[in-house]
């Protein structure tokens, strides 16, 4: 019935923050881990859905460069839900075409967790159906300084916007049409800032753990509503 309802006009490229996991959990009188667990939920939910609507790409916000400030007993909460989400669910990425990239600095990651993601990109590299780019430990502005690193180690003396492009993690993927961020608030909190500058903005009040293929459907809707002119008129 949803699917009757969704528009035409689809972004090619959707970024969702996903905002709202602890306040979630505060209200129900839990933990905050059980908001990112739920939170987990929401974003398998979405997946599904966007590739049942045609979405080809979805990149989300997991987790920031700026996210190690969370207490120790959080953060390695959030890892523990990674770890098992995607042993998990890798068979069902496979079998659904879902190829995963993940978007920032690796490098933290160690032991189990890290050989953990390099095999969910192995086992999806050749999928096609959605390509779903988890952000971890990611920052806008840290992508942006590690793209012009690598230009400087190239000997570059003159960078161009399409130097910077091709050596931003999202090298070779379309920038960003639409970026959802769930909860109300409304900020970019250094999200994919270089491949944001045109996208359309859409600040739903809900929160992340209650975001489902209805509340994408309203978002697809208001999404179709906007007349993108890219500086024109």
């Amino acid at each position: 019935m949803i699917k009757k309802k969704i528009p035409a006009k689809l972004p090619n490229h959707i970024g969702i923050i996903l905002d709202g996991n602890g306040r979630w959990a505060t209200r129900q009188g839990l933990p905050r881990n059980f908001g990112h667990r739920e939170g987990v939920n929401a974003i398998v939910r979405t997946v599904e859905a966007a590739r049942k609507f045609g979405i080809k790409r979805l990149s989300v916000f997991a987790f920031s460069t700026e996210n190690w400030k969370r207490s120790d007993e959080e953060v390695e909460g959030i890892f523990d839900l990674l770890k098992e989400f995607f042993v998990k669910e890798l068979d069902r990425m496979v079998k659904n075409e879902v190829k995963i990239n993940f978007f920032g600095d690796l490098s933290r990651f160690k032991g189990e967790l890290r050989e953990i993601l390099d095999k969910t990109v192995r086992a999806t590299e050749n999928n096609d159906a959605i390509v779903v780019n988890i952000c971890l430990n990611y920052g806008g502005k840290q992508d942006i300084v590690q793209a012009v690193n690598k230009l400087i180690a190239e000997g570059k003396k003159e960078i161009t916007e399409e130097d910077i492009s091709n050596n931003l993690y999202s090298k070779g993927q379309p920038d960003l049409d639409f970026v959802i961020r769930t909860s109300g608030e409304q900020r970019i909190s250094n999200f994919m800032i270089y491949q944001l500058a045109y996208a359309e903005l859409y600040f739903p009040k809900i929160l992340w753990p209650d975001f489902d293929e209805k509340a994408l459907c309203e978002a697809l809707i208001e999404y179709s509503k906007r007349k993108r002119r890219f500086g024109g008129y």
